[in-house]
Order: C-alpha cells, then structure tokens, then sequence
C-alpha cells in the first residue's frame, strides 16, 4: 500500500477527543472531525477528559486552555504521565505565556483563535502523521525527512543532498529540530536539548545559535526551514517555505 493512502486511512479512523468548556465551540469541532471521518467523544473540562481517557483511547487530543475544574495545561501534564498522545492546544492571542506553559507540560502544537477550520484539520492531519510514522531517537541513527538527510552517529548532514559542515551545537539543535517537524518547540526545551539544562534562562545564546544554522542550511536565501513563534519558540518545516525575492 502506497504510504500516503495508509496514512490517509489511518487519520479517516483515528479517535479524537476535543476538550473545551464551550458548548458551541464542542459541537462545531465534533461536526468537523466526525464529517473527515474520525471517531470523535468530548468532555468539558480536563476531568471529565481524563474520566473519557480512562476507558477510551484517543489517538490526538484537541484541548482549550482556559476551562474550570481542571485546565489545558493541567490536562497536557496528567496525559503525559502515561501517554504520548498528541495534544493539540486552542489559545487566544493574548495566552501567549500560557501557550509555552501548555508546550512545556507536552503540549505538541497550538493554533490560536479564532482559526480557519481547514487550518486545524490541516494541523490534526499532521500530528497524526508524526504519531504514526515517528522515528525514536532510540530507534534509528538516520533521520529522512523533507529536504534533509540526518546521521546521528556520524554527524552528518545532507540538505537536498549537499553535505553541510556543521558544528556541534549547530548538529544538536538541527537535530532537536528535525525529530520533531512542523511541531512548535519552546526556547526552554530546544536549551535544554542543546545545553542539557545549562544556560536555559539566556534566550539570547539559542537565537544566536538559531541564525548560526539559518545560514547554512538556507543559504540560498530562498527557502525557509526554520519558522519563529514568536514569544514562544521555534517550527521546523523540513520542506521549506518558498520566500519572494526582495524587490
């Protein structure tokens, strides 16, 4: 079977729980996703998520932030104590902390509202994907993905198949990238998967190091690979995004 139609096949049963405490915003998510063909349950608040969790497995989570009893980043902490589920976080323009709270606590991605509803599916097809075809660090020393060629053992780095030189730190924060594509990373966990811990509260060393590795893997000024959030952290888009020449 070709890949991309298993992957389609897979998403088209996929389970999904949608988590908000607003009625209104549950039933168009619900209509939404039951009509891609996913099998869909919800719950209003992140207790009765977890009440749901406990006798039905969800294969992606879809949460609000803001909710009583128990909210989005509570939620994303108590699922990551026994799940890898992807989370997929809903916020408000003006959540931006909370936002990196929710990512820290093992949040995968956000959109903010108000969002177009083809973007968030675009966004649940893409979580469903990498939940699906992952590659563990553990598990492969080589990493294959959109324009990029990966060797963890030997360092070595292919961007549409020219060798780049890397330093590495540069390695280490391509390669924190790259495990995770089209995934929102905050500037805490990329600090710690380059530093181990160490300089975690000095932003300014990851930015630094971010343009460092900008140069050389966009050296031609036409493709973007590496996307900012700003105020929350760093995307990698292992394809690119084409950029207009400058007039």
């Amino acid at each position: 079977m070709n890949p991309a139609t298993a992957t389609h096949n897979i998403a088209e049963k996929a389970k999904i729980l949608i988590v908000d405490d607003e009625s209104q915003i549950t039933r168009v998510l619900c209509m939404a996703c039951t009509a891609q063909g996913y099998s869909v349950k919800s719950a209003a608040d992140g207790e009765a998520a977890l009440d749901v969790l406990r006798h039905w497995a969800a294969d992606l989570i879809v949460t609000d932030l803001s909710m009583p009893n128990l909210d989005g980043v509570e939620l994303c902490r108590a699922v990551r104590r026994v799940s890898k589920v992807p989370i997929l976080v809903l916020s408000v323009r003006d959540q931006e902390k909370v936002k990196v709270l929710a990512l820290d606590a093992g949040a995968d991605d956000y959109i903010t509202k108000p969002f177009q509803m083809n973007e968030l599916l675009a966004r649940l097809r893409a979580a469903l994907r990498r939940s699906t075809y992952a590659t563990s660090e553990d598990s492969s020393k080589k990493i294959l993905v959109g324009d990029f060629r990966i060797d963890t053992s030997s360092h070595q780095v292919y961007v549409r198949g020219q060798e780049l030189h890397l330093t590495p730190k540069e390695f280490d924060l391509l390669h924190a990238l790259a495990l995770h594509p089209d995934r929102v990373l905050t500037h805490r966990a990329l600090m710690t998967a380059v530093w181990g811990g160490y300089n975690i509260d000095q932003p300014e060393s990851l930015r630094v190091l971010v343009g460092q590795l900008r140069k050389k893997i966009e050296s031609d000024s036409i493709t973007r690979y590496i996307q900012t959030e700003p105020w929350v952290g760093y995307r990698f888009l292992p394809e690119g995004i084409p950029q207009e020449p400058s007039l």
